[in-house]
Formats: structure tokens, C-alpha cells, sequence
């Protein structure tokens, strides 16, 4: 019904902004009973569970290839069979770490014997053993100095355990999702003594290099392509409510969990969780314009506008010193709404992105 409706036929200005105040509102409520719901579901289906039921089914949609979707004319008129695309051929695909001559026994070549070159076999293997090594650094002192001068451990060595049993033990229990007791069961298999604490400590204790990798991940995927993809789904840390955010093309995908799904949080998630910065311009008040805002509001906004890039600590300084108490930081504008039940679980401010009005 509601695409049918065409507001320009209304004559009267003020009855037209009138509408079309009342429909974002009601999308607007829409969206919050649409999560509402969602939630309350999902809470039904935790009770549930927790009472040994089950809870609501999920029925997934018919994935046959009568209904598969085709984005051109050409594969519409030849589908793809699934598995149909061509993959290289093993020997191509194997990286080769070491060659080896195997030569015949000349004992067993009769004198005419030729040689006609070699016959090349490929082999995969793999070798899971120890590599323990005892370090003897050099020590020197210096007497007029007072001071012991100690030779570095080589890159990558911090602690009793070296980079490539990290490694392991974060591939098998992120990638493999193997357990830490059968962790320890493994690497005690091959000759490492470590403890299920000191594995634990592994997976959760100093991860700025895994942070730090991360986030040149998502910078070279960020350059990879001129758009991205992203999307949030709902997600519980330590029992409390939170989401997680997808940003992915095709070479890469990068997850972040934050604790909303607002306008501010995409952006976290798009600009790698980079301090946030600050630039109100021309374009901002034009913005700003367009949601109808009363002409003595935008007139104090005005005076935020200048060309100066602000951090996020400066923004709202600006905010306090400029304007004053008319206006609000987009946290606060989230910590009121909240307190009049107007979110549940953490859901969009509803246009308070940068600045909420009080």
C-alpha cells in the first residue's frame, strides 16, 4: 500500500513533511519490533534448551538449481554443474620443498647400459617431531659500567615455547577446533611436555602479534578492491549481548566484534577500528537539512563547521563549548535511548550517528 503512496500529490507543505515524518516513524518502530521479536525468540529457544527442549526449528531454504539465481543472460542459459570448474592439476598444486636423485645401482646395469634422464615421482609428507633447542647467550660485565650486556634471543622467541609450536596450537585449536586436553595428548605424542595451563595461556594471553597481523590483513584487503561487503550478526561475550561484524571481498574476510550494530560501529569496522575522526562541513549541514531539522538548531550547528579534521575527545568538546546542552554525543544519545527502552540488545540509534539531538 505504502508503495502506492506518492507524496507529491499533497499540495499542502506542511501536511507532506507532516507524513513523512509520521512514516520514518513508524519504520522506525517497525525495526525495533522486528528486533524485539527476534530476541524474544531467541530467548525462547535458550529456555528451552536450558529445560532440555527444543527450540524453534530452522528451516533452510530449497537450494535446488531450478531456483538458483544466475547474474547474466549467458549463465542463465548454461548453468554451471556444481563442481563443474577445472582445478589444476595435483603436481601443479603441491609446493615442492626438496628434490632428491635416487640412482640405480651400477652393480645392477649391464654395460650398453643409457642413461635416458629421470622419471619424477612426487611425494607429500609430513614431519611432526621435536625441534627443542638450548640457547647459550653470550653474557658480558662491565666493570666501570656496572652493567651486564646479554645476547638476544633470535625473533620470534619469547618464552619456553618457539613460534612454530604457537602456531600449531593456534591452528589446531582455532582451524581444527581441537580441544586443549588433545592438544596436550598430541604434542605430548611427539615429545613436547607442556601443560594444559600453559596451552591455555597460549590461546588467550599475549596476542598483540595476532592483533597486529590482523590488522594488516584488513588493510591490504581494504586496498584489494573498491568495495566492500559487510554484515553483523548477534553474538554473547561473557554473557553479555554484543554483535559481530563481517567485512569481507573476495580475498578476505575479517571479523570484529563490537558491542553495537549503529551507523558509528560499521564505520569502526570499515576504517579497521581507527580512532575515529570528525569533519563537519557544507556537506554536513546539507545533511543535516535534508532531516528537517528547525532552522535556530541547524544555525548552532553552524558553528561546529570549520575544516579542521577533530578526534573523537575534540568533537565532543566542540559539542559542550560551541553548542551546549542541546546536543549530544552519539554515546549518550545511545545510553538515553536505552534507558527508555527504546533498544533492546544493543540495536541502531535511529540517525543519532555523529551528533543526537536531545
Amino acid at each position: 500500500m505504502l508503495e502506492e503512496l506518492d507524496l507529491s500529490q499533497i499540495q499542502d507543505e506542511g501536511a507532506r513533511q507532516l507524513i513523512i515524518r509520521l512514516l520514518n516513524l513508524v519504520e522506525r518502530l517497525s525495526a525495533d519490533l522486528r528486533e524485539a521479536q527476534q530476541e524474544n525468540q531467541r530467548l525462547r529457544d535458550e529456555i528451552a534448551r536450558l529445560k532440555g527442549e527444543k527450540g524453534k526449528p530452522q528451516i533452510k531454504p530449497n537450494a535446488s538449481s531450478t531456483n538458483r539465481n544466475y547474474s547474466s543472460e549467458k549463465e542463465r542459459k548454461k548453468p554451471k554443474a556444481p563442481g563443474a570448474e577445472s582445478q589444476a592439476p595435483k603436481q601443479e598444486r603441491v609446493r615442492i620443498d626438496r628434490e632428491e636423485i635416487l640412482k640405480v645401482d651400477p652393480a645392477l646395469l649391464p654395460e650398453d647400459a643409457q642413461c635416458k634422464g629421470y622419471e619424477e615421482v612426487m611425494v607429500q609428507e609430513l614431519i611432526f617431531r621435536t625441534d627443542n633447542v638450548l640457547y647459550r647467550k653470550e653474557k658480558f660485565y662491565s666493570p666501570s659500567q656496572q652493567k651486564t650486556f646479554l645476547a638476544e634471543m633470535p625473533a620470534g622467541y619469547q618464552g619456553q615455547c618457539g613460534p612454530q609450536l604457537k602456531a600449531c596450537v593456534w591452528v589446531l585449536y582455532f582451524a581444527a577446533q581441537v580441544s586443549e586436553p588433545k592438544i596436550v595428548e598430541l604434542l605430548a605424542s611427539a615429545g613436547i611436555i607442556i601443560s594444559e595451563a600453559k596451552v591455555s595461556n597460549l590461546l588467550t594471553k599475549q596476542q598483540e602479534p595476532l592483533h597486529e597481523e590482523k590488522a594488516a590483513i584488513v588493510r591490504a584487503g581494504l586496498e584489494s578492491s573498491p568495495w566492500q561487503q559487510t554484515d553483523d550478526t548477534g553474538t554473547r561475550v561473557n554473557g553479555v549481548n554484543a554483535h559481530c561484524h563481517m567485512l569481507c571481498n573476495p580475498l578476505y574476510t575479517a571479523f570484529f566484534t563490537l558491542q553495537r550494530k549503529d551507523r558509528l560501529s560499521v564505520i569502526d569496522a570499515l576504517s579497521n577500528q581507527q580512532p575515529r575522526s570528525y569533519l563537519l562541513h557544507e556537506e554536513t549541514i546539507a545533511a543535516l537539512q535534508e532531516r528537517h531539522l528547525s532552522q535556530s538548531l541547524l544555525k548552532q550547528v553552524e558553528q561546529l563547521q570549520s575544516a579542521e579534521i577533530l578526534d573523537e575527545e575534540g568533537f565532543e568538546q566542540a559539542i559542550r563549548e560551541k553548542v551546549g546542552p542541546v546536543l549530544c554525543t552519539a554515546e549518550e544519545d545511545h545510553q538515553r535511548r536505552r534507558a527508555r527502552g527504546r533498544l533492546q540488545g544493543g540495536g541502531s540509534t535511529g540517525g543519532g550517528e555523529a551528533v543526537g539531538l536531545r
